[in-house]
C-alpha cells in the first residue's frame, strides 16, 4: 500500500483524536491481505508520528498520544515483531494519571475486557467499563466477595447493568489486580481500581503486549471464572 494512502487513512482517524473500533478493524482487514515487510510498517509508524506532531498541543496531548499509541500497536501487530521486543509501560500512583490510562484501554477494546480486581470503587473507571459494555464489548469481572459488599463498591451497579460478574465466595480474598483487553494487552500490578489508589496510595501497574505474559494470565482468568461459577 502506498504511503500516501496510509497517511490519508490515518489522518481521517485522527480527526476526532481517536482510532475507533470500526477504523481499527478496517485497517486490520487491509493489512491481513497484504504481504508487507517490517520496513514498510516502520515507514507507516513514522507517518503516524509525523501526523501526531502536526496536531499535538497542550490541550489535546493526552488524546493524541493515545491515538498514536493505538496506531503504532496496530502496525506492530502485523509486522511480525519479536516478542522479546514488545513494548511495555509502567505507571505509578500517586502522580501518574492511572485512571486516565485505564479508561483509555477500556475505551479502545474491540471485542473483550476481562477484569480480575480485588475492589472497584473509582466511578471514573466504572463509567468507562459501562461505556464499553454498552457499545457491545464483552465484559467479564471477577472480584472479591467481601469487597464487593463494601460501601462505595461499584460491583452491584456493574452487575445490574448486565455485565457478567463473579465473586469468590470464600473466607479468603480474591486479591488479584489484573485486566486483559482483547486478549492482546495485559494490565497488572498492585493497583486497585479505587480513588485512594489513584490519589493517596503508593501503587503501580504495568501494561504489556507480550504474549508470554498474556497467555498465562488469560488461562488463570478462565480458570477462576469457572471456579467461581
Amino acid at each position: 500500500m502506498k504511503p500516501q494512502k496510509v497517511r490519508d487513512m490515518l489522518a481521517e482517524t485522527l480527526e476526532d483524536r481517536r482510532l475507533s473500533r470500526t477504523e481499527r478493524s478496517a485497517m486490520k482487514r487491509i493489512f491481513e491481505h497484504l504481504d508487507l515487510g517490517e520496513q514498510q510498517f516502520a515507514n507507516y509508524r513514522s507517518i503516524a508520528f509525523d501526523l501526531a506532531r502536526d496536531v499535538i498541543d497542550a490541550a489535546n496531548a493526552p488524546l493524541v498520544l493515545d491515538w498514536l499509541e493505538d496506531a503504532v500497536k496496530l502496525f506492530q501487530q502485523h509486522s511480525g515483531g519479536d516478542a522479546a521486543n514488545v513494548s511495555a509501560e509502567a505507571f505509578f500512583s500517586p502522580g501518574d494519571d492511572c485512571p486516565r490510562r485505564i479508561r483509555a484501554l477500556l475505551a479502545r477494546a474491540d471485542q473483550s475486557i476481562d477484569i480480575c480486581v480485588f475492589t472497584i470503587t473509582d466511578d471514573r473507571v466504572s463509567s468507562a467499563i459501562l461505556d464499553a459494555h454498552r457499545r457491545g464489548v464483552k465484559v467479564r469481572i471477577i472480584t472479591d466477595d467481601d469487597k464487593s459488599a463494601d460501601r462505595g463498591s461499584d460491583a452491584d451497579r456493574l452487575g445490574e447493568a448486565g455485565i457478567e460478574l463473579r465473586v469468590d465466595r470464600s473466607s479468603y480474598h480474591m486479591h488479584h489486580k489484573f485486566a486483559l483487553f482483547d486478549r492482546s494487552l495485559l494490565l497488572t500490578g498492585s493497583y486497585n481500581w479505587t480513588r485512594s489508589a489513584a490519589e493517596s496510595n503508593e501503587e503501580n501497574f504495568i501494561i504489556t503486549g507480550d504474549m508470554r505474559l498474556i497467555e498465562p494470565f488469560s488461562k488463570l482468568f478462565d480458570q477462576l471464572w469457572q471456579k467461581f461459577d
